[in-house]
């Protein structure tokens, strides 16, 4: 998919509108229908059929809403893809070559494959941006006694430097021919001889990036993204602009000073980059909470200082000392951070063009900006290719929700101004130290109560309608149990602080906040009332009489959208239905998420973070979540024999279609043959080994990614738009940034 998404045509958005109209009209009948009929109507003696019938049209309400939610997200999506425009490179390098704002990007990482990590780690040191740094934050426990463990801990250590080393020829070169370029252009007017040395060093980049690009191609799908549509994204733009600047020459057009100095700035920003790696569990005076939110809370609370290393009690601890001070330590606080999680990717103009929009007049309170990530192609399971499926529904969904204001943070990825994090600081006594806290951990969807807090706080969060970042979904049906067991725990905690925000809005006179307040509620509990519904649908036998074709009007449209979604995305149309059976999959995971909520509600004990395994070999899924779904194939099939005895057949149809669909996702999805050595592997660890034991893997198979060929485009239109600029889709530059020729080359 493009990274600048095209105009959603006209009779799209006619029939989007339309099926909301639909869901609408035919949800609100059925519901005055069977209201008035077997409620308003009924009689003490039918007690139990009005409890029924209220109970059902309650699940029809909720299921609808959620339907409703999706309709008009999509719809948003669609506006904010017809109104976008990208900004002109020419742009953009007018801008950051009088900058002087710095990024942070932060990297947690808990013991994950070193491979997966260089990648995310070498997509972020080669943004475009100037004044960058890359900061791994290592949360391995510092002196692990497994093997395997300490093998994984050094590895992670060695990654700075490995993709330092890996940068530091072109970093030296580039930075050389732009120091030799600015003593040349102090005297005099550039030449043809100084655009053909830009245009050599552009192509030597380009080459360099094909070379490393050639060490990742023959990897899994994730590799081979890296490899075509990061480095060899990288790659072909710099080719294209090297003979752009070849072709002005050819014409005899010579460039500004100004213009060359920005062409090699650029190439420098690329390489220009500085490594690190932190360690929060090496310090007595740190959190050590289990949690990818403390991880980065340590290290953000750090920022701005100079600190010194001591022995305490307890251990090493940092000490601050003042700016100018003897130190060991010492961290700066940036503009922005950006938060990337270890398994992702970004594309190379991520940071450039979301910065740009924050220093923006009017962007002044605008705390998050992000692209909402989709999934890697070429995915080597069927069931990462359906998991990738929904995060590229979830794309649309998310980028409609800015649409509305109701904007979420997706903690893959993220720009944060440092501002807004120092706004929202709290502080905790812990054990006799002083925490701060910027990032919630209350929860274990840290980034959606993170939202809410900056809402409060006066602050918005925006998303990018662009494709611009990527991200791994779980290869098997262990990582997949583990990660969305994550995002269905927390949302109903969270709530209280969404009917704050409302209340706030209502007393600053905010109005015209419905959508908003909908999408926000839905986004926090429709996992609740959604896993409830459908379980509820499948295991109780309601009245035949309860079931309408009105209850089909009302879901149908939803259905139709998604399809169209997932064509529009690259899908089949009919991998809507293998979603419905992966949802059915996913019900136990869902609803023991759910009530992990209401356990912690009740109780006031954090839930424990579980971290998604983000590594090349298969994860065995717990015991339950293998076992659940073939319990509730049984339970739908003996659903199917009970209605047909009592003839209410189209009860017992849509009972069928949920074993069929269930019994599919089993099959295709998790696999017979891998349920079978799950519930051994359970039972075998429940016998004979601790319950920590590791999880026996597998490696998943393999498939290859597609290369898309660059198109050639005229030498200005390259330098002034960019290499990969859609002409139709891309603001022209301003005057200013516009290029200057004064006349010919000599």
């Amino acid at each position: 998919m493009p990274a600048v998404p095209t105009p959603v045509k006209d009779h799209r958005i006619v029939l989007g509108r339309l099926a909301v109209v639909v869901t609408v009209l035919a949800a609100t009948a059925y519901t005055v229908i069977v209201v008035r009929r077997e409620i308003v109507n009924g009689t003490i003696r039918e007690l139990r059929k009005m409890l029924e019938a209220g109970v059902y049209v309650t699940v029809v309400v909720f299921l609808t809403l959620s339907a409703l939610a999706y309709l008009t997200t999509r719809l948003g999506n669609f506006y904010r893809v017809s109104r976008h425009h990208r900004v002109a490179r020419a742009e953009l390098d007018l801008h950051f070559s009088s900058s002087t704002e710095t990024l942070t990007v932060l990297i947690p990482s808990y013991r994950e494959d070193a491979r997966v990590v260089f990648q995310t780690m070498l997509s972020a040191a080669i943004q475009e941006f100037p004044y960058m740094r890359v900061v791994l934050l290592i949360d391995d426990p510092p002196q692990p006694t497994d093997p395997q463990h300490v093998e994984m801990l050094e590895a992670a250590r060695r990654l700075p430097e490995e993709v330092d080393a890996l940068l530091a020829l072109p970093r030296e070169m580039t930075a050389r021919a732009l120091h030799d370029l600015e003593n040349a252009l102090r005297d005099r007017e550039p030449n043809e001889q100084d655009m053909l040395m830009v245009a050599a060093q552009y192509s030597s980049a380009a080459s360099w990036f094909g070379e490393v690009a050639g060490t990742f191609r023959r990897g899994d799908h994730a590799e081979q993204f890296l490899a075509t549509e990061v480095l060899g994204r990288l790659q072909r733009e710099l080719d294209a602009t090297a003979h752009a600047i070849v072709d002005a020459c050819l014409e005899e057009v010579q460039l500004s000073a100004d213009n060359l100095r920005r062409l090699m700035q650029r190439l420098t920003w690329i390489f220009r980059c500085e490594l690190t790696s932190f360690e929060r569990k090496q310090y007595a005076s740190l959190s050590s909470d289990p949690n990818k939110a403390m991880n980065l809370n340590s290290y953000l609370g750090l920022m701005g200082g100079t600190y010194r290393r001591s022995r305490g009690q307890r251990g090493t601890v940092l000490e601050a000392v003042p700016h100018g001070g003897p130190h060991d330590l010492e961290i700066p606080a940036p503009d922005y951070v950006l938060t990337l999680d270890a398994d992702s990717v970004l594309l190379p103009e991520y940071c450039l063009r979301l910065v740009h929009v924050l220093a923006q007049p009017g962007s002044e309170r605008i705390a998050v900006i992000q692209t909402p990530y989709s999934a890697f192609p070429g995915s080597s399971t069927r069931l990462e290719r359906l998991a990738g499926a929904s995060t590229d529904l979830q794309h649309i969904v998310h980028q409609g929700m800015g649409y509305y204001n109701a904007t979420f943070w997706v903690g893959a990825n993220a720009v944060i101004r440092y501002q807004a994090l120092a706004d929202i600081e709290q502080f905790e006594i812990v054990d006799g130290r002083q925490e701060r806290r910027y990032v919630a951990d209350r929860t274990v969807i840290e980034d959606t109560e993170s939202s809410i807090e900056m809402a409060l706080a006066g602050w918005s969060l925006e998303n990018y309608p662009e494709r611009l970042s990527y991200s791994a979904t779980p290869p098997d049906f262990g990582s997949l149990v583990v990660q969305r067991r994550r995002w269905a725990n927390g949302g109903l905690i969270i709530m209280p602080k969404l009917f704050a925000l409302v209340r706030q809005q209502s007393r600053q006179g905010v109005r015209g906040r419905v959508m908003e307040t909908f999408l926000r509620l839905n986004y926090l509990a429709s996992i609740a009332w959604a896993t409830a519904g459908l379980m509820l649908l499948l295991a109780y036998p309601f009245d035949d009489r309860l079931l309408s074709p009105l209850v089909v009007a009302a879901a149908l449209p939803y259905f139709l959208a998604q399809a169209a979604d997932l064509r529009s995305c690259g899908y089949k149309r009919t991998d809507a239905l293998r979603i419905y059976g992966f949802n059915l999959l996913l019900l136990p995971v869902n609803l023991a998420g759910v009530l992990k909520s209401i356990n912690q509600a009740v109780t006031g004990r954090k839930t424990a973070f579980a971290r998604t395994p983000k590594v090349r070999s298969r994860t065995t899924a717990p015991l339950s979540m293998v076992t659940v779904p073939y319990l509730l194939v049984a339970l739908s099939v003996w659903v199917v024999v009970r209605d047909i005895r009592n003839a209410d057949y189209q009860h017992a149809v849509f009972a069928g279609l949920n074993a069929s669909l269930c019994f599919y996702a089993i099959v295709a999805f998790v696999g017979v043959r891998d349920s079978v050595v799950d519930i051994g592997v359970n039972l075998y660890h429940l016998f004979t080994k601790p319950a920590d034991a590791a999880p026996a893997r597998r490696r998943p198979r393999r498939k290859h990614a597609r290369v898309q060929t660059p198109v050639t485009r005229d030498w200005r239109q390259v330098l002034e738009l960019g290499p990969s600029a859609d002409l139709q889709r891309t603001i022209p530059p301003s005057p200013e940034a516009k290029l200057e020729v004064p006349g010919r080359v000599r």
